[in-house]
């Protein structure tokens, strides 16, 4: 490995996931390596997992770790959590996971580590101005980054609009589970787009999530005032964000 790595973790409800990347790129070097989640997903479990992921790669000492969390982190703290045990609230990531490790480790929101890839390797590279990402999943996700400088933990998936929690209705956990055509969640999804649209006024939406490989079939359903477009990282996207951050002193 070269000066140029970093190493990624993802972690999620129900795997945890890491791999080194190339900070050049962005790409993966090498297999990606994931672990199940431990049940229950308490915070010494998981750590033990992290750093059982961390120690089946060679990873030299001077490659920066970052890690997604699925939850917002406040200077390394989470706030509310939804998709591990509840007993993770209050609990400083980075604290805890370097001392599982061995080594400095930083801690970012899963959407926002996505986000922060689009923006370097990905769909939004070279965009000025300001860059919404969202990830369409169980949940929404967002990030929002303006000239390339992330602002955490927006949340955008819990704003209210027409009186529902707008993920409950635009998240594609929702179609799924509605049995909703591509033009009926289109539908939804316009409301979502244009309210945030209002709020934030973007230069780009990048529309993320397991979802965004059939883009086709209703990103072309929306009428959007800034361009909005697939992402291009998808699966890779966490990892490779948390390198990015950990490599350029995300705190």
């Amino acid at each position: 490995m070269s000066d140029l790595i970093g190493f990624g973790i993802d972690i999620g409800g129900s795997g945890i996931k890491g791999a080194p990347v190339d900070l050049t790129t962005g790409e993966l070097v090498g297999d990606r390596l994931r672990i199940p989640t431990p049940n229950p997903s308490k915070p010494a479990a998981v750590a033990a997992t992290v750093a059982e992921l961390v120690a089946s790669f060679d990873v030299p000492d001077t490659t920066p770790i970052g890690l997604t969390f699925p939850a917002p982190i406040k200077h390394g703290v989470v706030g509310s959590i939804a998709n591990l045990h509840k007993s993770w609230k209050g609990v400083d990531v980075p604290v805890l996971m370097t001392e599982a490790i061995g080594r400095q480790v930083i801690a970012v929101n899963d959407a926002d580590a996505a986000g922060i890839a689009e923006v370097v390797y990905g769909a939004a590279k070279g965009v000025p101005g300001v860059v919404l990402v969202t990830t369409l999943g169980t949940g929404i996700g967002s990030a929002l980054i303006v000239d390339g400088t992330l602002v955490p933990n927006t949340e955008l998936g819990h704003l209210e609009i027409d009186g529902h929690d707008a993920e409950h209705r635009a998240a594609s956990s929702a179609r799924e589970a509605e049995g909703l055509s591509w033009d009926e969640w289109a539908e939804r999804l316009q409301r979502f787009y244009e309210t945030v649209e209002m709020l934030f006024s973007p230069d780009l939406l990048v529309v993320g999530g397991g979802v965004s490989k059939k883009h086709d079939k209703f990103l072309p359903l929306l009428t959007t005032q800034a361009p909005i477009v697939p992402a291009a990282l998808r699966n890779t996207a966490g990892i490779a964000g948390a390198a990015q951050l950990a490599a350029h002193g995300y705190r």
